[in-house]
């Protein structure tokens, strides 16, 4: 099957980077969607902004870039697809409760049609042609809680729930949807995927049972849950639960604690470093006791000890500072807004988010970060009388050093050309 790439020219902000480039489950998106199509796929054209489709007679599968799709949904798609026997595009019933809840806010890239929405994902079986009509796929959704709180934190309730698909496809249009493709759609869809294979294959059952007991382990932290690569140094006081997959030289110190995460290459965690459901990507390095909850780091990052991240998105090269706390929840319940797929602030539909820094910034210690508040890439922050809370969003006129002397020594890398420095140093 031949598959054909779209451009989607949009960066998102604040990273100033097209989604494609960006990682979701610790890969770069392009890549992560060439992984998932490798079974179906022989060859593949990626189309420049403007140009018409190719007028080719063989099976093709047309999709925009900046598509977050898992192997599950994929594989529905293209069965479906197969059996209609004519060109369709994925769509969505305004009634799934996951795409209502997740994709839609905050998002540009779908196509209202009456009760559905249409997303950039095609299935030609005789190659493009005009007429095509709407492929719906359930997205199999389940309720799964991930806070119990106060019913003042929680619309009267006592729990905080997501709708989590067992499928998924989204539109990255925003950073808030980077945090859902990697927690909601990624690890806890994981989670969830686990727990149905539980309630319904008793060989999968037995062998998991089996493995833990013959491990002398739990049932949560045998090698059936947690994967761990190769050349990984793991101290036996860290606590590790799965489903969790750990990369190759990783180091793993004494009180560690660590639950349903991805774990990228060469990652370094410190002593009492408190991970949960989040993805931490290659080359980071987490000194001791620094905590996150639900929060994507990328690649070659730091984020120093007595740091506190809950719900945030972290871009790569970038530096925070010891004892910063990046909040996620609104102590006043307004609605909380962040950026959507046009740049202007919109609903989120988020009782609680944290927060997104882009890539290459450099955060000083002790920092106090609002919910849903961005940092521009290439930004660099100084603790001082006037600056411990960042309240509003921060954009790269509002660096700091812009008013240092040395100011010429901090590259922007992610700034038109013709505005970045010579020199970089840490």
């Amino acid at each position: 099957m031949l598959k054909i790439i779209l451009n989607a020219p949009h960066s998102i902000k604040p990273f100033n980077e097209r989604a494609r480039d960006l990682r979701i489950q610790n890969q770069p998106l392009w890549l992560y969607q060439r992984n998932v199509l490798a079974p179906y796929t022989t060859s593949e054209r990626e189309l420049e902004p403007g140009k018409r489709l190719p007028p080719v007679r063989e099976p093709t599968l047309v999709y925009r870039d900046n598509l977050y799709f898992d192997e599950h949904y994929i594989s529905e798609f293209i069965t479906q697809a197969k059996k209609r026997k004519r060109a369709v595009r994925a769509a969505f019933s305004i009634d799934d409760p996951a795409f209502r809840e997740h994709a839609l806010p905050l998002s540009t890239s779908y196509t209202p049609a009456g009760d559905q929405f249409l997303a950039d994902l095609w299935y030609y079986p005789n190659g493009p042609v005009a007429d095509v009509e709407p492929l719906v796929i359930d997205l199999g959704s389940r309720e799964m809680g991930y806070y119990h709180v106060p019913t003042y934190m929680a619309d009267q309730t006592g729990d905080l729930v997501f709708n989590v698909p067992l499928r998924a496809l989204m539109a990255i249009d925003s950073w808030v949807h980077v945090h859902l493709a990697d927690v909601v759609f990624g690890l806890f869809a994981r989670g969830a995927r686990f727990e149905k294979r539980l309630s319904e294959d008793t060989l999968f059952k037995i062998k998991v049972i089996s493995k833990a007991l013959y491990e002398g382990r739990q049932v949560l932290e045998c090698s059936e849950m947690v994967k761990v690569g190769k050349n990984c140094v793991i101290d036996p006081h860290a606590v590790i639960h799965g489903p969790t997959t750990i990369g190759d030289n990783v180091f793993i110190n004494a009180g560690a604690v660590i639950e349903n995460c991805i774990i990228g290459n060469n990652v370094n965690i410190s002593q009492d470093v408190q991970l949960m459901l989040s993805v931490i990507g290659d080359g980071t390095f987490l000194p001791f006791r620094a905590s996150m909850f639900m929060t994507t780091v990328m690649d070659n990052s730091m984020i120093a000890q007595n740091t506190c991240l809950q719900m945030c998105v972290i871009g790569r090269n970038t530096f925070i500072g010891a004892g910063s706390t990046f909040t996620d929840f609104n102590l006043i319940p307004t609605p909380i807004r962040a950026l959507d797929g046009k740049d202007e602030l919109s609903l989120s539909n988020r009782p609680v988010i944290g927060s997104c820094v882009g890539h290459n910034c450099r955060i000083g210690s002790g920092m106090i970060v609002y919910p849903a508040r961005t940092i521009e890439s290439d930004v660099v922050l100084v603790a001082s009388d006037k600056r411990r809370v960042i309240n509003r969003n921060i954009r790269f006129e509002d660096s700091d050093h812009h008013q240092l002397r040395n100011a010429s020594q901090h590259q922007a890398l992610y700034r038109p050309r013709d505005e970045r420095s010579e020199v970089e140093s840490w």
